[in-house]
C-alpha cells in the first residue's frame, strides 16, 4: 500500500496544494514554520480521520476560510482508492471512500494503516499513563474493529457510572441497582479490552526488544512492562473493594482506564533517567515495533511518518535507523527535515534514491 498523490485545500497554511509522490522515501526540507509537518498531518487524517497534534477539527482550517478539504490517492495491491475529508465550520465532518460517505469514522480506522514518529511523542515517557494508554489503543484499533467498539462503549459506561457517583454524592440517595448495571457494563467491556493488551504486549514485546538492540547496537538495558490492576484481581472484585472509596472520591478508581506502560532503562524509570538521546531510541524503537506489529497483522506495510527525528540522535544512530528503514522490511516512507543537504548526504551513503520537495510558507515545489 502506498499513497500516490495527496490534494490540500484550506488546511492549516496551505491555501491548495498538490503533490505526486515516490513509492519509496519522500523528503519535505524547509525553514521551521513553513508547514513540512501539516503535510504529514494531512495524510495522517485520511489514514485515521484526525489530526495527530490537535484534536480540534475546527482549528485546520486555514485562517480566513470557511472549510477544508483533503484528498488522497492510495494504491492499495494494485487498486486505487481515493479517500477524501471535508469540514466546514460549525458541520459535521465528512469523510468518504471512493466517493462513498461513511457512517461511522471507525470503519475507517485500520484501512490504510499509518505509524507517525514526531518530537511530541517524548510525551509517551513523560506524561501520564493516559498517553500510554493512547499509544496501545492506537495500535490495536488499526488492526482490530471490535477493539475500538469495546474501547467506546468502556468509557461511555465509565463516563455514566461517574456522572451517578457525583449524584450519589450531591443528593445522598444512593441507587445500587443502577450502579449494578453500570458495573455489569465496565466488567463486560474492560475484560475484553484487558484481554486483548494482554496479547498485544506479549507480541509486541520481543519486536521493540529487537529494534531497541538494532538501533543501540545492545548498548543500553531496556525495559517495557505492561501494568494493570486486572492482572491480579478479576475485575469484579475490583469495583466491590473499590465501591466505599469510588462515593468517597465521586469517580470510578478502578478498571483498565488505570493501565499503564512502565518504560525503564539499566533498572530506572526512563523519564528521569534516561538522555534526551536513550528517549529519542526508545520512542523510535516503540514505532518501529508498532509499524511491524501493524504489517504482521495487516499482510501489507503500513506508511511511515517522520517528523523532525534527526534531532538530538547522534550520526550512528541516524544512519542506522535510515538504513534499517530503507530496506524491504519498510514500505513508503514521508520525512521531514530543516536541512537538504543533511538528508542528501545520509540517503547517498547508503545508496536509496529519494524525492524532495522543498516547502516555504505553505508552497511546495
Amino acid at each position: 500500500m502506498w499513497l500516490q498523490k495527496l490534494s490540500l485545500l484550506n488546511f492549516k497554511n496551505y491555501e491548495e496544494a498538490e503533490l505526486a509522490f515516490s513509492e519509496t522515501v519522500n523528503v519535505f526540507t524547509g525553514d521551521n514554520g513553513a508547514g513540512k509537518t501539516n503535510l504529514l498531518d494531512a495524510i495522517h487524517y485520511l489514514s485515521l480521520c484526525k489530526s495527530y497534534f490537535n484534536p480540534i477539527d475546527s482549528q485546520q482550517i486555514q485562517q480566513g476560510a470557511d472549510f477544508f478539504m483533503l484528498q488522497g490517492v492510495f494504491d492499495k495491491e494494485g487498486i486505487n482508492e481515493v479517500i477524501a475529508c471535508s469540514l466546514k465550520k460549525n458541520q459535521k465532518k465528512q469523510f468518504k471512500r471512493n466517493k462513498k460517505e461513511y457512517q461511522r469514522l471507525a470503519d475507517h480506522i485500520g484501512m490504510f494503516p499509518l505509524v507517525m514518529v514526531s518530537p511530541y511523542d517524548v510525551s509517551i515517557i513523560i506524561e501520564g499513563s493516559e498517553e500510554r494508554r493512547r499509544f496501545i489503543d492506537n495500535v490495536i484499533s488499526q488492526t482490530d474493529n471490535n477493539y475500538l467498539d469495546e474501547l467506546i462503549a468502556y468509557n461511555k459506561s465509565l463516563t455514566s457510572r461517574n456522572v451517578l457517583l457525583k449524584k450519589i454524592a450531591e443528593t445522598g440517595r444512593y441507587d445500587p441497582l443502577l450502579l449494578e448495571v453500570y458495573d455489569e457494563q465496565l466488567i463486560a467491556s474492560g475484560n475484553k479490552i484487558f484481554e486483548k493488551r494482554s496479547a498485544f504486549m506479549e507480541e509486541f514485546l520481543p519486536v521493540f526488544n529487537k529494534h531497541y538492540e538494532y538501533l543501540t547496537e545492545e548498548a543500553e538495558k531496556v525495559e517495557l512492562l505492561y501494568e494493570s490492576q486486572l492482572l491480579k484481581d478479576q475485575f469484579e472484585e475490583l469495583l466491590k473493594r473499590s465501591a466505599e472509596r469510588d462515593r468517597v472520591l465521586e469517580r470510578t478508581t478502578s478498571g483498565i482506564h488505570k493501565d499503564d506502560l512502565v518504560f525503564s532503562i539499566h533498572g530506572l524509570p526512563m523519564k528521569k533517567f534516561g538522555s534526551q538521546g536513550q528517549q529519542k531510541s526508545f520512542l523510535i524503537a516503540l514505532k518501529l515495533a508498532q509499524y511491524s506489529f501493524l504489517q504482521q497483522k495487516k499482510g501489507y506495510k503500513p506508511l511511515l511518518l517522520l517528523d523532525d527525528i534527526f534531532d538530538k540522535l547522534d550520526d550512528k544512530r541516524i544512519r542506522k535507523l535510515m538504513q534499517m528503514v530503507s530496506e524491504d522490511d519498510f514500505g513508503q516512507i514521508f520525512i521531514t527535515d530543516t536541512t537538504r543537504s543533511r538528508v542528501e548526504r545520509i540517503f547517498t551513503s547508503i545508496n536509496v534514491s529519494i524525492r524532495i520537495f522543498e516547502v516555504e510558507k505553505g508552497t511546495v515545489k
